[in-house]
């Protein structure tokens, strides 16, 4: 059994897959097998329709599958806001059709979420290696000027042409590509969770992530390049992410510090240029951040912690509410988000000690593990330059100042246990800042 084949056993939404040179032709033949005697309806952008659209039209009229007039987004600059979300809902909602969403994250994202608001499912071609969200459960939509994930299945069945994602826009990959590479510290994450007591590994979602995880990403000049063979061995990454969620119903797999600065810049709208800045840039960034803590980590002599010293530091949840109160005040949105997900994370004395110890009595061995991990701040930040991916967090709009002030957001942004969480439970927050934005840091503030 190969990789696709066992991840489709395993996973709970999606039960077919297709991804090689030609396969949109294919479309049909999926539909027929996954969606037997029903009506399609293709869902797409004016770019996606061109560049696949039209052949998956082609692919069911050929097989003779009925089909509704197409539904295509007009708008310039397409967003998975929720007037989308409307507007989609409004059309299909008095129509008897299995919706085909062709395109990339957005389309999905929106057909998605639809589809599942009508209790039906919906298949997706995709056309570029832009995300891991294609077979993720979940959607990002943004509601009430949040960005929030709303829970629903993945596509049923998906298709993929390698050809049609090289041809995309040079920043999809590149936006993949930084999706992808996050996944290797939010692995490391997931061994510090597993022996502080948080979360155990799950095998099966582990390997499908991690097995052939540095081969996908391990010629990023090649994905900038257009290569078809490189940007395939992309996308089947991306996609085996979204299985090993699907998998486990959990974005552990292939989500840790990192994607905790995308969720922050996210409630906070963030965009450059005057465009959104993509997930994938936004966890480029925390990729960055999370591996420069990870390095941090790997330096201190946490074999030695003395920590009765932590544990008597340890604030109690008055406290630590407190100090989320300070660091987000006049930030409502945060404050709120911070105080429920700290608190679902949050340990008394006793939780902290054992937390604590079982970290110092596994470091010797755990820290080398970690090591084998993980690639290099500098191997990451050279990679993201070559994909055509930002690799300074002024790329993506925000000044070293921002990221300074979002690092003290990080430890209170999400209940699960990462790489942040060791830092500040043993105290060093103040230093690892110190560290980075100090004098001679990599992202000093003059």
């Amino acid at each position: 059994m190969n990789k696709v084949e066992s991840a489709l056993q395993r996973a709970t939404d999606t039960k077919d897959l297709i991804i090689g040179a030609g396969v949109v032709a294919r479309t049909a033949e999926m539909f027929a097998k996954l969606f037997p005697q029903q009506t399609a309806i293709i869902v797409a952008d004016l770019n996606t329709w061109e560049v696949a659209g039209k052949a998956v039209f082609a692919s069911l009229e050929a097989a003779g599958i009925p089909q509704e007039k197409p539904f295509i987004f007009t708008d310039e600059e397409l967003y998975a806001e929720w007037q989308h979300v409307e507007k989609l809902q409004a059309h299909l909602k008095n129509l008897d059709v299995v919706a085909i969403a062709v395109g990339s994250g957005v389309m999905n994202d929106l057909t998605k979420y639809v589809s599942h608001t009508l209790s039906r499912k919906y298949m997706c071609v995709g056309t570029a290696a832009s995300m891991d969200g294609y077979t993720a459960y979940g959607a990002s939509i943004t509601k009430d000027g949040n960005k929030q994930t709303f829970d629903c299945p993945a596509p049923y069945g998906f298709v993929m042409d390698p050809v049609i994602a090289a041809a995309a826009p040079k920043e999809l990959a590149a936006s993949g590509y930084a999706d992808l590479i996050a996944k290797i510290p939010a692995g490391a994450d997931w061994m510090l969770a597993e022996v502080a007591g948080s979360e155990a590994i799950d095998k099966f979602a582990w390997d499908l992530v991690q097995d052939g995880l540095r081969e996908s990403l391990a010629d990023p000049a090649a994905v900038f390049a257009g290569d078809v063979a490189k940007t395939e061995a992309l996308s089947e990454g991306l996609l085996m992410s979204g299985f090993a969620m699907q998998a486990i119903q959990s974005s552990r797999p292939a989500s840790g510090t990192e994607h905790q600065f995308s969720h922050c810049w996210d409630m906070e709208d963030l965009c450059y240029e005057g465009k959104h800045v993509s997930h994938g840039f936004k966890v480029g960034i925390g990729t960055l951040a999370s591996t420069a803590s990870l390095e941090f980590l790997l330096e201190k002599d946490i074999e030695n912690l003395d920590v009765e010293k932590c544990v008597a530091e340890w604030k109690s949840w008055e406290e630590q509410e407190a100090e989320i109160r300070e660091v987000f005040a006049g930030k409502p949105g945060h404050l709120a988000r911070g105080l429920k997900e700290a608190h679902g994370k949050y340990v008394d004395k006793d939780g902290l000690r054992k937390q604590l110890q079982a970290l110092k009595e596994a470091w010797p061995t755990l820290k080398e593990q970690i090591r084998a991990q993980i690639i290099s701040f500098k191997e990451v930040h050279n990679n993201l330059r070559l994909v055509g991916a930002p690799y300074e967090p002024e790329h993506i709009g925000v000044s070293r100042e921002r990221f300074r002030t979002t690092f003290s957001y990080i430890p209170y942004m999400r209940s699960r246990f990462t790489n942040i969480d060791v830092v500040y439970r043993c105290g060093y927050m103040s230093e690892l800042v110190e560290h980075l934005f100090g004098k001679g840091g990599i992202w000093e503030v003059k």
